[in-house]
């Protein structure tokens, strides 16, 4: 039987090229996104992968979905925290607002994807939890206290977990992607791309699918060994 794979953020950009890596082993995914109707659509009809609405920020909200995902798919085995905003700006004019958003929304919003799957993972005895972190978690940025923060606390919380699972067959693991063609990265000015680049040693930037294969890989059975750890995929571009 196909375990089932849930990928927040999974519709769009890296979330999106995690989902239909996952299918692509055999899994039954479920892909979450926040709000963008007519983009889940699209992305179900090009690729057979539901889509489910939930604001990850909301314990209630994600309990609920996840519900649904279970009713529809089966007991979710494997989580990928991918859902993420950013809110930048330097800290001297950063507002609660912006602090609170991304802290809901990249830190909280693991809580609330991972805590409503782990009794089910602890009972079946398997469970895979991958978070996407960031570079940024790793080393700072400027203008991201916010989004560093909760980067840098997904890595804490995958360290915490991975002690509490081991026993029952959980691993919690987690993926620092350096800068990758995201839509959103395409979309700077070519001369800020182009300064980027110049800052990774690899000469370019990365690519979603090559984050989706990282992910695939973590949530295998070969992985069953590896737990607690940060997988780095940023070009060479800064190291732990």
């Amino acid at each position: 039987m196909a375990r089932t794979a849930l990928v927040t953020g999974g519709s769009r950009g890296i979330g999106a090229a995690i989902s239909k890596a996952l299918k692509a082993e055999g899994y039954n995914v479920a892909a979450t996104y926040a709000g963008n109707d007519e983009a889940a659509a699209q992305f179900t009809e090009e690729t057979g992968i539901k889509t489910y609405k939930w604001n990850v920020g909301d314990y209630e909200d994600s309990k609920a979905g996840i519900a649904k995902v279970e009713e529809e798919l089966g007991p979710v085995d494997v989580v990928v925290a991918n859902a993420g905003i950013t809110r930048d700006a330097p800290f001297h004019k950063m507002t609660p607002d912006q602090w609170q958003q991304v802290i809901d929304t990249n830190l909280t919003g693991v809580f609330n994807t991972v805590h409503p799957v782990w009794p089910g993972m602890r009972e079946r005895g398997f469970g895979r939890i991958i978070v996407i972190s960031s570079i940024n978690g790793q080393k700072g940025q400027f203008a991201q206290v916010n989004y560093a923060a909760t980067k840098a606390g997904d890595l804490g919380i995958i360290k915490s977990l991975a002690q509490e699972g081991a026993a029952k067959g959980i691993t919690a693991n987690a993926v620092c992607p350096g800068y990758i063609a995201t839509e959103m990265v395409m979309a700077v000015p070519e001369k800020v791309r182009e300064s980027i680049i110049s800052q990774i040693p690899a000469g370019r930037l990365g690519e979603p699918e090559e984050i989706a294969r990282c992910v695939a890989f973590l949530a295998s059975d070969d992985a069953q060994f590896i737990n607690g750890s940060t997988i780095s995929a940023n070009g060479g571009q800064f190291f732990v």
